[in-house]
């Protein structure tokens, strides 16, 4: 393989070894840098512990990186839900898959977390204030991209114009799951007329021909094989989204048990009622009537 001519960079190794990278660049004066291109003097300066105690490190960054996290499954959710308006399923599961696997990193994170004893966290849990991770506006946006359709949560952003538009707007979208159906009726499945052509500021509710629309995928997947996979993606999806919530809940009760949460929150009682709430119900209940 041919290599452009640079100079050599040697580094001592701990073990004596030297470690040789020909043509590496060394002068970044004037070009842009790795560290250039992440932004790192802003990401890791953004991590500012307020209290002293060692053990705030370990809580910003877990909740920053979850949200960095959140970020890419908005994007993500974006790109997926356009290209089942468009009728072309192939990147929309692309999109969806790696949704899956970007909750498998937020599930993992709670486990690092649980390494925080009640004890660390009362350390500093008052250098929070009223901040809570019920205000995180990109974990909104996400829940209501995904079909949750509860204005109040807006309430908290209404004194940041463009955060509160960005909610606003997706409130008062279609949610993937609406453009899902919306695709069933398209393919000419009888998905009614009423669900398809509802107030999408109301949540979706549960409904029987919904059901037995999905039952028909199912019984001729290979008939129907792209929606088929389609319902398997948004179950996945949904999967993951309950099992961290439930690793959620299982974290705050094991740090701080039955307390109310920063901010006013109800803490373990409030994580404890969104495991009852489903996206897509209708996938969950037509696997009893297979």
């Amino acid at each position: 393989m041919w290599h452009r001519p640079g100079p050599r960079l040697d580094w001592t190794l701990p073990d004596g070894g030297l470690w040789m990278v020909e043509g590496a660049e060394t002068d970044f004066s004037r070009r842009m840098s790795y560290g250039d291109y992440l932004g790192l003097d802003r990401l890791l300066s953004a991590q500012m512990p307020r209290s002293g105690q060692h053990d705030e490190m370990l809580f910003i960054i877990i909740h920053q990186v979850q949200e960095l996290w959140l970020k890419l499954m908005g994007h993500e959710l974006d790109l997926a839900m356009d290209r089942i308006r468009a009728d072309d399923l192939a990147p929309a599961f692309k999109a969806m898959a790696r949704i899956s696997r970007i909750q498998r990193q937020l599930v993992e994170a709670w486990d690092v977390l649980t390494t925080l004893t009640p004890h660390d966290y009362l350390a500093f849990r008052e250098s929070l204030g009223s901040s809570s991770g019920f205000q995180s506006w990109q974990y909104r946006l996400v829940e209501y991209r995904l079909g949750s359709r509860n204005a109040f949560m807006m309430r908290p952003h209404a004194h940041v114009p463009e955060v509160h538009g960005l909610l606003s707007a997706a409130f008062e979208a279609p949610s993937l799951y609406d453009e899902a159906l919306r695709l069933l009726h398209r393919r000419g499945l009888p998905v009614p007329e009423q669900v398809v052509m509802r107030d999408v500021r109301e949540a979706h509710v549960a409904n029987p021909a919904v059901e037995a629309v999905w039952a028909t995928v199912y019984r001729d997947a290979s008939a129907y094989f792209d929606l088929y996979e389609l319902a398997e993606e948004l179950v996945d999806m949904e999967d993951a989204f309950q099992t961290w919530r439930f690793r959620h809940l299982k974290t705050v009760e094991r740090i701080i048990g039955h307390r109310k949460g920063t901010g006013g929150s109800a803490g373990v009682s409030y994580l404890q009622t969104a495991l009852d709430r489903r996206f897509f119900p209708e996938l969950w209940s037509v696997r009893t009537s297979l």
